[in-house]
């Protein structure tokens, strides 16, 4: 009788744990779960943990990565609007967003057949949207005439206009440019063009330069030949001066020309001695000849 219990009781344990696995299935954080009854989707769950459901054949679960996944695509040449051709590579973050549309849309719920679609249309609006894009967007001296993230909206919201379309479930979280290159034969031609532009700026500058700098010459030109006139002026102005003072005292000494002797000798003789100076000289030569008939005791004085 005891070995029969411990039977029963492993027995219907084992029943409960068969009864579990059919009725029951366990929902992971990372994951979203899609209920469908006789192969249709019915249902989505997206919160972990226990829930219920009916045994198989009558429901199934379908599970789901809901992060974020992402890829990059292939290299591809693609020809600008100025009929230059680049390489372009463009990376992409994506999740789904409503797995009970996804489900249906792809093979089992296949993340790499979703995958692929979307390379399939990552790779025609990147034509589009590069298409309508000179190359000096991509590359260009002046930094400030790159579009990098105009053009990389332009080509997210390319890809999500289609995806809505089509309601795939699914949603773009990211998209960037990767790397950009140029082929081979096409490399030194937009090198030259870059040189191109480079000795425009280069040649705009010089003669920005220059117009400054003979604006700058004019200028100091203009304010020294004011500079002279000015000195001319006053030196006119001086010597007018000077004249008509002049001509005040030619009137006094010819009134007396004895006195206007007297004093030029004077003059002549203060700037050439000096005191405690020994002169050496003939008296009968002017202005010395004032020195004439005085005292011996007074010539040293």
């Amino acid at each position: 009788m005891k070995k029969n219990a411990i039977t029963i009781i492993i027995a219907a344990v084992l029943l409960v744990i068969f009864a579990l696995l059919l009725f029951t299935f366990q929902v992971r954080q990372s994951e979203v779960v899609v209920i469908s009854t006789f192969g249709k989707p019915t249902d989505t769950i997206t919160n972990a943990g226990f829930c219920m459901k009916w045994p198989w054949p009558i429901q199934s679960v379908n599970r789901f990565d809901q992060r974020v996944q992402t890829f990059a695509d292939i290299p591809s040449e693609t020809l600008t609007a100025d009929s230059t051709m680049l390489v372009v590579n463009v990376f992409v973050g994506w999740r789904i967003s409503d797995a009970k549309e996804f489900f249906p849309k792809f093979p089992g719920g296949s993340a790499l057949a979703a995958q692929k679609l979307l390379e399939n249309m990552l790779r025609s609006a990147k034509a589009a949207v590069v298409g309508k894009h000179n190359l000096s967007d991509f590359v260009n001296s002046d930094a400030s005439q790159l579009k990098f993230n105009g053009i990389e909206q332009e080509i997210q919201t390319a890809v999500e206009e289609e995806l809505a379309k089509n309601n795939y479930g699914i949603s773009i979280e990211f998209l960037g440019i990767k790397k950009l290159g140029l082929p081979e034969n096409v490399s030194q031609s937009v090198f030259d063009r870059m040189k191109a532009e480079r000795t425009k700026l280069i040649t705009k500058a010089q003669f920005e330069g220059e117009a400054e700098a003979t604006k700058i010459r004019s200028a100091v030109e203009r304010q020294a030949a004011d500079l002279v006139n000015n000195a001319i002026a006053d030196a006119t102005r001086i010597q007018g001066e000077g004249d008509a003072e002049a001509a005040k005292m030619l009137g006094v000494f010819q009134q007396n020309p004895e006195l206007a002797v007297f004093q030029l000798q004077l003059a002549a003789l203060k700037s050439s001695v000096n005191q405690k100076t020994t002169l050496i000289l003939d008296e009968r030569s002017s202005p010395f000849s004032l020195f004439q008939n005085l005292p011996a005791n007074s010539t040293g004085k």
